[in-house]
């Protein structure tokens, strides 16, 4: 009858035990099953660096519109909309180019977020476009009377205006940059890009500057750009 009752008590401790393991497996299960699904919109927001730039310096007005859309979990289309006028001094010229910009590409975003966040440390390209008008406001002739003494022939500076219009560029760029979810649907950016001039339509007698959404023209052909961004995600789904 003892030897009835202990084998009945090691029964008993044996399935409990097995019991309690099954249990915490089962519950290691739940939590490993648990996914943290991501935002899937259309995301609009502004480039604060153009009004505030617009506020502080006489000579440049601009805006632009920037807007992504998830494609995969790596993956964004993007966009910026927006418009320029820009007058650049130079040593013996005043211009001014005036007119619109497209830029369209991707973004890839490296970094991996935890749980539920939604920030992004990206690289991406872009292919840019504009159409502008430039105007030669003003210039000096650079013609000197003698080697080495730099007075000139005419010292006037002549207003006398010439517009061109309908001039456009065609560019490269690539980004790089971050972005971080400060609300809820609420995202801060700030990015820097390296443009390579494809192509441009310059007026007769003259040069292109400064082309809208390129910015300045350097004579490599090369130039820089900064945004820093706020926007808003319009999500649709979630996956």
């Amino acid at each position: 009858m003892y030897k009835y009752f202990i084998n009945i008590f090691v029964l008993f401790v044996f399935v409990d035990g097995f019991s309690q393991e099954q249990q915490k497996d089962s519950v290691g299960t739940s939590k490993d099953s648990i996914v943290y699904k991501s935002p899937y919109g259309i995301r609009v927001g502004i480039d604060l660096s153009k009004p505030i730039l617009s506020s502080i310096k006489d000579s440049y007005t601009g805006l632009e519109i920037v807007g992504d859309y998830r494609i995969s979990k790596k993956f964004y289309i993007a966009a910026e909309v927006g418009f320029e006028e820009e007058t650049t001094q130079e040593d013996f010229t005043n211009s001014t180019s005036k007119g619109n910009y497209i830029r369209l590409g991707f973004n890839y975003n490296a970094y991996e977020n935890w749980l539920d966040m939604n920030n992004e440390i990206f690289a991406g390209y872009r292919y840019g476009f504009s159409i502008f008008d430039q105007t030669l406001n003003s210039y000096t002739p650079n013609v000197v009377r003698g080697e080495g003494n730099g007075i000139p022939y005419f010292p006037v500076i002549t207003n006398t205006t010439a517009s061109t219009t309908s001039l456009n560029t065609h560019w490269s760029e690539l980004v790089v940059g971050f972005k971080a979810e400060t609300f809820k649907n609420v995202f801060v950016s700030v990015s820097g890009s390296y443009k390579i001039l494809m192509s441009a339509k310059e007026p007769e007698n003259f040069q292109t500057l400064y082309s809208p959404g390129f910015n300045r023209v350097f004579e490599s052909g090369t130039g820089f750009g900064f945004n820093y961004t706020i926007s808003y995600l319009i999500p649709f789904t979630k996956r």
